[in-house]
């Protein structure tokens, strides 16, 4: 019995452990969520600007130089944005299950693919759904490491571009909607989107000056058109990590309270056994003395 009580004392403590690194990985994800959404918040104040920027040069747009149509035929690359540790619920799986759609049944399944992937969790994800990445890389550990992360992709895009053939880039990624939720998003990075810039051209500027500028006109739209990139490339790394710490939020949230039930079941057996065994120990004392007083009462008789 006490082997018993002992070992259950030792399952106790070890699940308390438990519940320490579960608390631990609640508000570490807590506060990543915080971070990535003051980043996606302060970067669509810069996209913003890029935009009015792109609007102005647009107004000044040289007629021969036509805005690009959308490409219908050709090799496609498409990145999926994922993550590379675990307890984050269905994260990966609906992203993947989103680029499937998108590459393998819907009107693009027919077009070579080059696909790669961010984070080995969806990779995996995507190699079960027959998409097979010829990259895998690692999601970026913080904040710091989201610039370096995002110039190394559009590296890989202007390389994709040049050996490849590749105008058009798929990103695909989850989004913040509100609370632990997310949906799976695909933003067409190449080519852009024609009637988003007939919209900007046509936009309705807030002030009745319009600012001016000295640069040639295809260095300055060119210049707009990459820091565009960086800005999507990188508000979309930001909302899938403020995703991905989110969902594990939800995951350590519901290990949290599946701990503290185990805890509440183990106490109560504890202590029922604690007991059981205080109640056996007085039996016995009970036992020996009524044994004793018997042998006592019998040594008087004699």
């Amino acid at each position: 019995m006490v082997q018993t009580i002992e070992a259950l004392r030792d399952k106790i403590r070890r699940v308390k452990e438990m519940q320490s690194v579960v608390t631990t990985m609640k508000v570490l994800a807590a506060v990543n969520i915080r971070q990535y959404e003051a980043a996606v918040k302060s970067l669509t104040k810069y996209n913003d600007t890029i935009e009015m920027g792109l609007e102005i040069a647009l107004r000044h747009r040289p007629e021969e130089i036509k805005i690009a149509q959308r490409v219908l035929s050709g090799p496609l690359g498409a990145i999926v944005l994922g993550s590379d540790q675990g307890m984050v619920g269905q994260f990966n799986q609906v992203v993947a299950d989103h680029a499937f759609t998108v590459l393998r049944k819907g009107r693009l399944r027919e077009r070579e693919c080059t696909l790669l992937a961010v984070g080995r969790r969806v990779a995996a994800r995507l190699e079960q759904a027959d998409l097979e990445p010829i990259e895998i890389l690692s999601t970026p550990s913080s904040l710091a490491g989201l610039t370096p992360m995002v110039q190394n992709l559009l590296i890989r895009i202007e390389n994709w571009r040049e050996t490849r053939g590749i105008e058009q880039i798929l990103l695909f990624y989850n989004m913040s909607t509100h609370g632990a939720s997310y949906r799976a998003k695909a933003l067409q990075l190449l080519p852009i989107d024609p009637r988003w810039l007939e919209e900007l051209e046509k936009r309705r500027w807030p002030s009745r000056g319009l600012p001016t500028y000295t640069l040639k006109w295809d260095v300055l739209f060119a210049a707009l058109i990459r820091e565009y990139f960086f800005a999507s490339l990188y508000r979309a790394f930001a909302e899938s990590l403020a995703s991905e710490n989110a969902s594990r939020l939800s995951s350590m949230q519901a290990a949290e309270q599946n701990i503290e039930d185990e805890l509440d079941q183990l106490n109560i057996r504890y202590h029922h056994l604690r007991q059981t065994s205080i109640t056996e120990e007085l039996m016995d004392v009970v036992a020996g003395y009524e044994a004793l007083a018997r042998n006592l009462n019998a040594s008087d008789s004699t």
